[in-house]
């Protein structure tokens, strides 16, 4: 049996009126994790482990992923800060880089011209400089 339903279960047996500590020094455990399950048993009828609520929640979701998805559509070449102004989001830079490569953008660096001819420069020497 789960230890959490023996630890409700025992606690329901003294009526309620057994000591936390006494039910966390029974099952070896500690007073604040007693208190929490039985607090969560007493609010929600449920004494299951605990959902991870981790990370951030996701900027670009509903509406606001449509209007970006269209955006990039639109203007494919448009910056990662014209995209946030555009949709209004309050997030960096890297979030939303982060979110197009997630959906499966990618970035490509196009040439816009013919790669510029660059003449070695001479050192300052022989121009008598020095």
């Amino acid at each position: 049996m789960d230890l959490r339903k023996r630890v409700v279960e025992a606690y329901g047996q003294e009526s309620g009126r057994g000591s936390q500590a006494r039910l966390a020094k029974r099952f070896g455990v500690s007073p604040a994790w007693v208190c929490g399950l039985l607090r969560r048993y007493r609010q929600t009828g449920d004494y299951g482990p605990l959902r991870t609520k981790r990370g951030r929640k996701a900027v670009f979701v509903g509406r606001r992923r449509e209007q970006l998805e269209a955006l990039v559509a639109r203007q494919p070449d448009a910056t990662l800060a014209e995209l946030r102004d555009r949709t209004g989001a309050t997030c960096s830079l890297a979030a939303i880089c982060k979110t197009l490569q997630r959906w499966g953008y990618r970035r490509k660096k196009r040439r816009s011209g013919p790669l510029s001819k660059i003449a070695q420069m001479s050192s300052g020497s022989e121009n008598g400089g020095g």
